[in-house]
């Protein structure tokens, strides 16, 4: 599939989790021929930037095959400069015309970072990290009334939307040329749906993006993107 504007590959995203919702997946460029044809070059129409959750398959949950998607998996979905610098990859190298922050409900890195706010503690090792990333949200989320983990969730994902628009200049230029567009979404375990949370269309004005970006809770401590 040749994607060429960020709304086909949208729509291309929404097909095929339809299709995996319905039960009626295609499981599409899985074959020898497909495996074979893209051994010399990859064209990509998205990018996912998901949380590492085993149930959070991007390829199946999209129905889609080998060379379609290029994913990124971090716990929380995090942004640290590895993260960026492969989204910047993807855009620039690759020419993908979407990129997709993936979440979704009971994340175990919203659970850790709620508890850890709650008891004053910290995880021990690079968990730390993850739970840091993770508190911004929280705050914004408590400031807007927002208490149940799944609410905190969508707060979460437009919170990585804006922070890789925030530490990538590349991304942001690329979204104000029209170029790229930047989308949030949610996916449901239960029921293997998605539905967008946040959305940056290719196109904003460079001003708009950097207001919203500006509208970021800072890390805990510091910037680690």
């Amino acid at each position: 599939m040749t994607s060429t504007t960020p709304a086909q590959a949208l729509a291309e995203l929404y097909a095929g989790n339809r299709r995996f919702v319905t039960g009626v997946p295609r499981h599409p460029n899985q074959d020898a021929g497909h495996r074979a044809a893209v051994a010399d070059g990859q064209h990509p129409f998205a990018v996912i930037v998901g949380c590492s959750d085993s149930r959070l398959a991007a390829e199946i949950i999209f129905d889609r095959g080998l060379g379609d998607l290029f994913v990124v998996r971090t716990a929380g979905h995090t942004v640290g400069p590895e993260v960026l610098g492969s989204v910047e990859y993807a855009i620039t190298v690759l020419g993908v015309p979407l990129v997709l922050v993936l979440g979704h409900d009971s994340c175990g890195a919203v659970q850790a970072a709620r508890e850890a706010v709650a008891t004053g503690t910290s995880p021990a090792g690079h968990l730390g990290a993850v739970v840091e990333a993770v508190v911004p949200s929280l705050r914004r989320a408590a400031r807007q009334g927002i208490e149940d983990v799944d609410g905190i969730v969508d707060i979460h994902i437009g919170q990585t939307v804006e922070a890789l628009l925030a530490r990538s200049a590349v991304l942001a230029e690329r979204v104000s040329a029209g170029r790229c567009g930047v989308v949030g979404m949610s996916y449901r375990l239960s029921a293997g749906e998605v539905r967008t949370v946040a959305e940056v269309p290719a196109g904003t004005p460079t001003a708009a993006v950097v207001d919203r970006a500006a509208s970021m809770d800072p890390p805990v401590r510091g910037d680690r993107g």
